[in-house]
């Protein structure tokens, strides 16, 4: 019995540190899953260098819905006097002719915004490929202050990514809700992101999101 008793001991004592890291791991996703949640409305509209449209899907060069709503906010942002200039960004996937920033540059040449407006930039098939090639192009510029567009369950990790990438960023969500499944996939690429790297977590996927 005496000999026993310490690896009894011992296993209770594991036990009691694998419930209490397994709290304090709830408690932050947790957390993390309400700031996703709040940072969904965001509309921050201050003036900026630029105006930068994250990619999404486009089909044989004309925008998804997804997109069309991202172009069409960001027109709505420069129109407003945000910024002059607007960043349409995205690569393409295997198979496609078009990719994703230029169809959005396309689409709001014939919205009227004026090729000398707008910036397109192809590198860059997630969201930190993205905005870590705009930062690169815009520091060229000597710009560095932007309002990202995308949609409202992106805004945390957007900020949080501009941050890691060298950008002076706020964010201008499209309208419309996010599903809980969207905000649930946000919560665990931002937990992960905030402990680990958002460059890290985004290689280990794949580059994708």
């Amino acid at each position: 019995m005496r000999l026993g008793r310490p690896s009894w001991l011992s296993a209770r004592r594991a036990l009691r540190v694998g419930l209490i890291v397994g709290a304090l791991g709830f408690t932050y996703v947790a957390i993390t899953f309400v700031q996703v949640l709040m940072a969904s409305d965001s509309d921050d509209r201050a003036p900026a260098d630029a105006i930068v449209v994250l990619g999404a899907a486009q089909y044989n060069g004309t925008p998804s819905p997804v997109l069309e709503a991202r172009l069409d906010h960001a027109k709505e942002l420069w129109e407003e006097g945000v910024a002059e200039l607007i960043v349409t960004t995205g690569s393409k996937l295997e198979g496609d002719v078009f990719t994703e920033g230029y169809a959005g540059f396309e689409y709001l040449l014939r919205a009227g915004v004026p090729e000398s407006n707008l910036l397109v930039i192809t590198d860059g098939a997630s969201t930190w490929e993205q905005l870590a090639a705009t930062s690169r192009q815009l520091r060229l510029l000597e710009l560095n202050s932007v309002v990202l567009v995308s949609d409202p369950y992106h805004a945390l990790r957007l900020e949080q990514i501009a941050s890691e990438v060298g950008l002076s960023a706020n964010v201008s969500s499209t309208s419309g809700s996010s599903s809980l499944r969207q905000l649930m996939r946000e919560t665990a690429a931002v937990s992960l992101g905030r402990v680990l790297g958002y460059r890290r977590v985004d290689n280990w996927l794949g580059g994708v999101g």
